[in-house]
């Protein structure tokens, strides 16, 4: 006798759900190990439930590292930041927004969101914002030290103008 297909919804009975998440999580679990010792991947997995408890997997390095070479990655791929900054607009002013928690949660509302959920749309919001404001950070520094240089620059040339002016009179 073959399996029936499972209709993609919530699971209304408590019990039956934290079984099937359980199960399911485990499954998820030996796939992506299978998948790191098979094909020498660096994978990482991070999973919540419905009561907020974290599952993760991580082979090799820490989960921290492996994020940080994901957000590397992600600016190293041509992801600039006035195509980051058109996203994030995008994302919210709700253009974007209801594609971006349908990706990430399965949802198309926010209502349709657990509590847990919401929360860790928040630490997804907030490791952005995060990011962002780092980035903005770094690049503001480095627009300070490159005006510094040619302020020397020009401070040096302004003071040799002024002698070779000196010298004509």
């Amino acid at each position: 006798m073959g399996k029936k297909k499972v209709e993609m919804k919530r699971i209304e009975n408590k019990s039956t759900r934290q079984i099937t998440f359980s199960k399911r999580r485990s499954g998820l679990m030996k796939k992506a190990r299978e998948l790191s010792i098979l094909c020498d991947a660096k994978v990482a997995l991070v999973v919540f439930s419905s009561t907020g408890k974290l599952f993760e997997l991580c082979n090799g390095d820490s989960l921290a590292k492996v994020l940080q070479r994901y957000w590397d990655h992600l600016g190293a791929n041509g992801t600039d930041t006035k195509e980051l900054r058109f996203e994030i607009g995008d994302i919210w002013s709700g253009v974007a927004f209801p594609q971006f928690v349908k990706r990430h949660f399965g949802v198309s509302e926010l209502d349709q969101l657990s509590v847990t959920d919401l929360m860790e749309l928040e630490k997804l919001i907030h490791t952005a914002l995060s990011q962002i404001r780092s980035t903005k950070m770094r690049l503001l520094m480095e627009s300070v030290v490159n005006l510094k240089k040619k302020e020397h620059i020009l401070r040096k040339e302004n003071e040799l103008l002024e002698k070779q002016l000196w010298t004509w009179f």
